[in-house]
């Protein structure tokens, strides 16, 4: 075991954080969040990603989501896909794992989520409690322990962005182009707000994650409409509204919304493994100081509260050459990242809680029966770069070098940034969206389900329990970073 794994069993202390007990609604007050007492609150936690809202590079499958679960269905048939997919649900986030994310000093979990757990494209606007169970579970969980938790839609018919997370299997954003998918979610909110209005645990709400309208006039109508929509039935809890871009525009921005916070991003590609290495110079600190002020100058130049939503590196793994120094100069920037936010207090959630290995505060053990299951799937997937996220491309660049090379030369110059989200995708990033992460993916996802295909429940059982909180490793280091900053204030 490498000496920043330690095995959660014999690294947690389950003790109170000493915080004062949640009793009152959060709500705006000037370049601050506040609760009933007027008292500042800066919110510092995590994304439970993966959960309710699956990523392929956080639980091991290719591709899309919903791919993900049609090929599992047809592999293990119904009784078998629902009893796996509801263990798999609990087990994610329990009240250990509330106990663990508390013991941290963390004070706020947020809580992505895909609304097909709440209703079905063909029989919309019809709920499904099953849904609402879920979210109900995390957040009476996080209740227990004196956690907030924000709610995020982190995927939408249609697609609010153009990248796998938001799970609409295409490359464009459709979601901007039918009103009917709008009104479904402007819907949906309603029922949302409608159910935790009140609930002095829910920080506030979080419409819709990473945007990306090519129109920038769209996202402003919907944020508008949903506005409305929220405070017709919850008039107090607070809005987090997402940059266009990614969550890193606001350019095209023209007026606050009342009781809002406002969200940013703030990756860094210093601690990914297509980056530079973070060497800590004068020229780096610089540069991911004026990458974070120019996110956040609508919130400065208007004087509202800032969160960022998403921000933290990949981390590489044990079987990396030097990974030991390369983590450490990943943790290094994470701290100066932590440093630049502490210095106007603004409220934080580091991307992700709990994964497979690659940038989890805890992660699922190399010796449970699904990362055994999955160890040489995961290796061909990883050799392949199908995941956009973190991943390495040298073992298929002779592949596909000689493709983007072609597409370069044939494609006009002055035409290649015509496809959006351009500047922040080039024509080699489009082609990379559509032949791995999409069509390679799609057919690895039949792959990797027929590894569970004839399992017995015992064993489904112990697959899905392999993400329970006692099969994790906690990432020390990570760890003892956001710790030591919540007790920073």
């Amino acid at each position: 075991m490498a000496p920043h794994e330690i095995p959660i069993t014999e690294s947690i202390s389950f003790k109170s954080a000493g915080r004062k007990k949640i009793d009152s609604i959060l709500r705006v007050h000037g370049t601050q969040i506040v609760d009933g007492r007027n008292d500042p609150v800066v919110l510092k936690g995590a994304g439970v990603g993966g959960h309710l809202n699956m990523e392929n590079f956080i639980t091991g499958f290719p591709g899309h989501e919903h791919e993900h679960r049609a090929a599992m269905l047809e592999a293990l048939g119904q009784e078998k896909y629902d009893f796996f997919f509801d263990k798999f649900h609990d087990y994610f986030f329990t009240d250990s794992d509330a106990k663990f994310f508390a013991a941290r000093g963390l004070n706020c979990l947020r809580i992505p989520f895909n609304y097909r757990h709440f209703e079905d494209d063909l029989n919309p606007g019809v709920y499904k409690e099953s849904g609402f169970r879920m979210l109900d579970r995390i957040v009476n969980r996080c209740a227990a322990e004196n956690l907030y938790t924000v709610l995020d839609l982190h995927a939408v018919p249609g697609g609010q962005n153009q990248d796998w997370h938001s799970d609409s299997g295409v490359h464009k954003a459709m979601f901007w182009q039918f009103k009917e998918f709008q009104d479904r979610m402007i819907n949906l909110w309603i029922e949302i707000a409608r159910r935790y209005r009140g609930n002095v645990y829910v920080a506030g709400y979080n419409p819709l994650n990473e945007p990306s309208d090519p129109d920038h006039t769209n996202l402003q109508a919907f944020y508008k409409r949903v506005e409305q929509a929220i405070r017709s039935v919850d008039p107090n809890h607070i809005l987090f509204l997402d940059g266009n871009m990614y969550a890193m525009d606001f350019e095209h921005f023209k007026e606050i919304l009342p009781n809002t916070v406002y969200a940013m991003h703030d990756y860094s590609t210093m601690g990914f493994p297509s980056g530079r290495q973070y060497d800590g110079s004068a020229a780096q600190n610089a540069h991911l100081k004026r990458s974070f002020e120019r996110k956040v100058k609508f919130m400065r130049d208007h004087g509202v509260p800032i969160w960022n939503g998403e921000f933290g590196p990949v981390y590489a793994s044990t079987s990396e050459t030097d990974y030991a120094m390369t983590n450490q100069c990943r943790y290094n920037l994470l701290q100066k990242q932590l440093e630049v936010y502490r210095e106007t207090d603004i409220s934080w959630s580091i991307w992700t809680y709990k994964d497979i290995g690659m940038q989890g505060m805890v992660y699922v053990s190399p010796e449970t029966p699904y990362m055994k299951l999955l160890a040489p799937f995961l290796a061909k997937k990883a050799s392949l770069g199908v995941d956009f996220w973190g991943r390495d491309n040298k073992d298929v660049k002779h592949i596909y070098d000689p493709l983007f090379a072609h597409l370069d030369e044939v494609v006009p110059k002055h035409l290649q940034n015509k496809r959006f989200p351009s500047p922040l995708w080039e024509l080699k990033r489009h082609a990379e969206r559509v032949l791995r992460e999409m069509l390679l993916s799609e057919y690895l996802g039949f792959e990797m389900a027929e590894l569970f295909k004839e399992k017995t429940f015992d064993e489904l059982e112990a697959l899905a329990a392999s993400f329970k909180l006692e099969n994790c490793i906690q990432r020390k280091e990570l760890n003892e970073i956001l710790e030591q900053d919540s007790k920073l204030g």
